[in-house]
C-alpha cells in the first residue's frame, strides 16, 4: 500500500508541476527570469487605458529595467470583448516571444483604428493588416482564429486571474504579487520598482 501511495504521489506532484509549468508559459513574458521584480499586467486590448499604460509606462520600463535584467514584465490577456480577444490570439499566433511584444505594442498603437466597430469580421480583417507585419501570412492566422485551444486558454487565464487577484478594471498591475493602487504615471511606478529592487 505504501508503494502505491508513494506512487501517487509522486505521479500526481509530476502532473503538478507540467500543468503549472505549461500554463506559465502561456502567459507573454520577457526580461529575465528571476529578476528581483516581476510586474504582471492584467489587460484588455481595447482598452484605452491599456494602451496609455503601455505606450508611457512599458516601454520606458523596457529600456531602463527589463533590458538590464532587473525586472520580468508579463502581459496577461484580460480581454473585455471578442475584438480584444481575437487580437489576443493573433498576438500568440507567433511562437517568437520577442515577436509577440513587438505585435503586441502595434496593437496597443493602433487601438483606434482597429477596434472599432462592432463587425466582428471587419475588426479581425484590421487586426490582421497588423499582423502580416509580424510575419504571420493571413492563413496562419486564419487558422489561430479558429483555434478553440488558444482561445480556451486565454479565457481560463482570465477566469483565474479574476479569481486571484479580485481585478475590478483594466489594466490591474501587480507588483511582487501586490497590487499596484498609484497613480499610472512613469515616475511615481518606477519609486514603486525601485523600493523593491
Amino acid at each position: 500500500m505504501k508503494e502505491i501511495n508513494k506512487l501517487f504521489y509522486k505521479t500526481f506532484f509530476l502532473l503538478f508541476l507540467v500543468f503549472t509549468t505549461q500554463a506559465e508559459s502561456k502567459v507573454l513574458s520577457i526580461g529575465k527570469a528571476d529578476a528581483k521584480v516581476t510586474v504582471k499586467i492584467f489587460s484588455s486590448l481595447t482598452c484605452p487605458h491599456c494602451a496609455t499604460f503601455h505606450a508611457n509606462i512599458y516601454e520606458k520600463l523596457k529600456e531602463e529595467y527589463i533590458d538590464k535584467g532587473l525586472v520580468k514584465f508579463e502581459h496577461h490577456a484580460f480581454p473585455l470583448d471578442l475584438a480584444a480577444l481575437n487580437a489576443e490570439i493573433i498576438i500568440r499566433c507567433n511562437k517568437n516571444e520577442t515577436k509577440n511584444f513587438e505585435l503586441l505594442t502595434k496593437m496597443y498603437d493602433k487601438q483606434k483604428s482597429w477596434a472599432i466597430g462592432s463587425d466582428i469580421n471587419k475588426i479581425n480583417e484590421l487586426i490582421k493588416k497588423i499582423g502580416i507585419n509580424f510575419d504571420l501570412t493571413s492563413e496562419k492566422m486564419d487558422n489561430c482564429l479558429k483555434d478553440d485551444q488558444i482561445q480556451d486558454e486565454i479565457l481560463t487565464q482570465r477566469i483565474e486571474a479574476q479569481k486571484k487577484y479580485k481585478i475590478e478594471s483594466t489594466p490591474t498591475i501587480i507588483i511582487n504579487e501586490k497590487k499596484y493602487s498609484g497613480k499610472v504615471d512613469y515616475n511615481q511606478f518606477k519609486k514603486v520598482i525601485d523600493k523593491k529592487l
